[in-house]
């Protein structure tokens, strides 16, 4: 999945980031890299929706940190994923097959 506000939510929830280090834990866990626009579109969506907000920052970087809602949207949005992954994963038979 590459849903840069569903990424950003991700790597959030593990704690307060700046958007370089966002862009960082993304590639990194997600192998996804997120280019200025598209990081900094999506934190604007995010802090709008409430999802998250920002924090003092040090100097010109500004982390933010997600909130009690965007941690809810979060929890909601990866239940639907396993269900998702789940009804997909019983259809190609992934449960007995496996895996190399």
């Amino acid at each position: 999945m590459n849903d840069p506000p569903l990424l950003i939510l991700t790597s959030l929830a593990d704690g307060p980031k700046h958007g370089h280090a966002l862009a960082k834990d993304v590639a990194s866990f997600a192998g996804v890299v997120l280019g200025p626009g598209a990081l900094y579109g999506a934190i604007t969506r995010l802090e709008e929706r409430g999802l998250i907000e920002p924090l003092e920052g040090e100097d010109r970087r500004r982390p933010y940190r997600i909130t009690g809602t965007g941690e809810t949207a979060l929890s909601e949005a990866l239940a639907d994923m396993r269900r998702i992954a789940d009804v997909g994963a019983s259809r190609l038979k992934l449960a007995t097959r496996a895996v190399a």
